[in-house]
């Protein structure tokens, strides 16, 4: 083999090697199949001053064990999921500040995982943290009613955006 010969080799195996790579990212990235999840966004309000108190330290330990921060890797925009309706709910107790609606599967089939996410900012726009929830087998036409569990202040937060994405059967 000529020199030439085993640069060209060389190179066609480097090329193959990336593109590979590529392809690869490409299929595992975080995008998925639905693309990039699109927001949209919630008013907090007016907070009743009653409860918008903070979390005690034990309400607080209570809050942090049930609020999911780590979403699915699995899930990616899903036409049959409709986000029907949200808002940013105080409640009692350990729950403190939560973010409550129904999503719908408006689809003829089963979806195995449905994640809700949130993200919460403060009045200066900036984001104060992550939040989720999820659930499994959304039947053909069934609702869900889901309840976000955030962790900061009700005083803390002025808005929030939110996304429905799915896992299909």
């Amino acid at each position: 083999m000529t020199r030439s010969e085993s640069t060209s080799r060389r190179r066609l195996l480097a090329s193959l090697g990336v593109g590979i790579a590529t392809a690869a990212a490409g299929c595992t990235g975080s995008s998925g199949l639905g693309g990039e999840p699109t927001y949209e966004s919630g008013n907090v309000g007016q907070i009743n001053a009653s409860n918008a108190s903070s979390r005690n330290a034990t309400e607080m330990s209570t809050a942090s064990s049930l609020a999911q921060q780590q979403p699915t890797s699995s899930v990616t925009p899903l036409d049959p999921l409709e986000l029907v309706d949200h808002e940013f709910v105080v409640e009692d107790g350990y729950l403190g500040s939560t973010i409550q609606g129904t999503v719908r599967n408006t689809g003829g089939d089963r979806i195995q995982i449905v994640e809700v996410r949130t993200r919460v900012y403060n009045d200066a726009g900036n984001l104060l943290g992550r939040y989720l929830a999820s659930t499994g087998d959304l039947g053909a036409g069934e609702t869900w009613a889901f309840q976000v569990v955030v962790l900061e202040a009700p005083s803390d937060i002025a808005d929030y955006d939110i996304t429905v994405l799915g896992t299909p059967s």
